[in-house]
């Protein structure tokens, strides 16, 4: 009496991604096309690359910045082969970036699983976990100050 449940396979129109590092966390879509995307502000084609609905050259100024987080693209010669909204939370610039950047690298993983070894190859898929120290009770206010022994 059991009807053969039909599995209906939905056609991806974008891969989610989100990359930490410190404090800061980027929640990143890749887009295959542009019609799926219908809350654009604004014309948008194959190629722009977004960060909180900025564009990233604004939004991470300078060219270093612009190689770091477009180095998985280059990697995998995917280069202005997607649309890229990302949108980025907490922490500081650096922080952010580098946040940015796993989140590439792991939504281009999961467009094509055989990228894996390039981005796996050059570290891009490492998560850096080191995060700022907590401050401990009895400390004067920092993580690793000791308190001052009275000498008299």
């Amino acid at each position: 009496m059991n009807k053969p449940q039909k599995t209906v396979k939905k056609k991806v129109s974008y891969f989610q991604s989100v990359g930490r590092r410190k404090s800061a966390v980027c929640r990143l879509r890749l887009y295959l096309g542009t019609k799926t995307l219908k809350q654009a502000k604004r014309e948008l084609k194959k190629g722009d690359f977004l960060v909180n609905w900025r564009d990233a050259n604004d939004y991470f100024t300078g060219a270093m910045n612009k190689q770091a987080y477009l180095e998985p693209f280059v990697l995998t010669d995917t280069v202005d082969r997607f649309l890229v909204t990302a949108t980025v939370k907490g922490g500081g610039l650096v922080g952010q970036l580098e946040a940015l950047r796993l989140a590439v690298a792991r939504a281009l993983e999961k467009v094509n699983p055989e990228f894996r070894p390039v981005l796996k190859g050059k570290g891009l898929l490492t998560v850096d976990a080191r995060v700022r120290e907590r401050r401990k009770v009895g400390m004067g206010g920092k993580a690793r100050r000791r308190r001052q022994s009275p000498k008299r």
